[in-house]
């Protein structure tokens, strides 16, 4: 039980420290912003209490807008994100069921399933953000294509960094 707290402590410093020293400074064009940050709301344990989703949620939100000064913009987004998440895995769930310790990923539920569950819930949060900062209809088609290129790339880098993080399974015990 510690070393999972732990281990989701660690994978939070991580991803906040390269949320904030790396990603907060790309911008390719205007239109592409990367947030890697949510790999991490998207890997908590799939039995987490709601109400614990939430309020860690709305810290990873308002840790990234301290950091880049948007006054709850990522907050609200984040929120949203964890809002719908049980829903979502609800809607996705395996014919069994999960399993109580189950961690949304690759190495648990396969690329395909964690393809769909990652990119409903980026798209969603990327909605929310990039709607709150713009605040205005009359930009909608710009910002649905910053919406559509940020969620692309976050995504891609979801994807490499799962399989990054896989370890190859030993075949044949010793």
């Amino acid at each position: 039980m510690i070393q999972d707290i732990l281990r989701i402590l660690f994978r939070f410093l991580v991803l906040m420290l390269v949320q904030v020293l790396v990603l907060n400074n790309v911008e390719l064009g205007g239109y592409i912003n990367p947030f890697l940050y949510v790999l991490f709301l998207l890997t908590l344990p799939v039995k987490i209490p709601k109400v614990l989703l939430l309020i860690v949620a709305m810290a990873t939100g308002l840790t990234i807008d301290m950091f880049q000064n948007t006054m709850g913009m990522h907050a609200s987004a984040c929120l949203v994100l964890a809002f719908l998440r049980p829903s979502w895995l609800k809607i996705i769930a395996p014919r069994d069921g999960y399993d109580t310790e189950a961690i949304p990923s690759i190495r648990q539920f396969g690329y395909r399933w964690f393809l769909a569950y990652s990119a409903v819930l980026v798209f969603l949060h990327h909605f929310i953000l990039f709607y709150i900062e713009v605040f205005r209809m009359s930009e909608f088609m710009n910002t649905f294509l910053r919406i559509l290129l940020s969620s692309a790339v976050t995504l891609l880098l979801i994807m490499l960094s799962q399989f990054m993080t896989l370890r190859p399974e030993r075949s044949g015990k010793q």
